[in-house]
């Protein structure tokens, strides 16, 4: 719990940013972004709203897609990252 705190001040996330929660075009979440709000609700015993922490896991996906296309030299699956 500790660690994902630290990562999420380190990025600069949150409670900064509501406006990407429930409305506009930024609303959209593929699998990554899905998977990483059930971690997170699953492993913080509800003290994490993954709502609240968008902006924050937004950063954590695109940098996890980043890597893997560095590291693979191939784009992430349509199926997976939006």
């Amino acid at each position: 719990m500790d660690k994902l705190s630290g990562l999420a001040s380190k990025l600069g996330g949150g409670n900064k940013s509501k406006d990407q929660g429930s409305g506009g075009s930024g609303g959209q979440e593929d699998y990554l972004d899905k998977g990483l709000d059930s971690i997170e609700s699953k492993f913080s015993g509800g003290k994490i709203d993954p709502q609240k922490m968008r902006s924050t896991n937004e950063k954590i996906t695109d940098t996890a897609r980043t890597k893997f296309e560095s590291a693979t030299g191939h784009k992430v699956p349509e199926k997976f990252s939006n």
